[in-house]
């Protein structure tokens, strides 16, 4: 019972969608209830909270990659193709002054 609530702890989307703090205390409220030694828990807690971190950063890659995978179906520019634009106008505009 313990590794498999263990495993549904540290799986990336469930781990990813909690808080923190619901992490510290999930895995604090599983230590004590499985007896931890107070080293286990804290390892335990301290692998918990680095697949937390990891798992957050792999999700908010993966919304982010998403996001730009929409924004292209939907032919919508993005943020580094505004700023593109807007230096080649700068450019354009500097060239046109340089002419007056």
């Amino acid at each position: 019972m313990f590794e498999y609530v263990k495993k549904s702890l540290l799986t990336g989307v469930g781990m990813a969608l909690r808080s923190k703090s619901e992490i510290k205390e999930l895995a604090e409220e599983l230590a004590k209830s499985t007896q931890m030694s107070q080293a286990e828990a804290k390892e335990f807690l301290e692998e918990c909270q680095h697949r937390y971190e990891d798992a957050r950063v792999k999700l908010d890659r993966r919304m982010e990659e998403t996001v730009e995978k929409i924004l292209k179906r939907l032919d919508l520019p993005t943020r580094a193709d505004i700023r593109d634009l807007n230096t080649r106008i700068d450019d354009l505009v500097k060239k046109i002054e340089a002419r007056d």
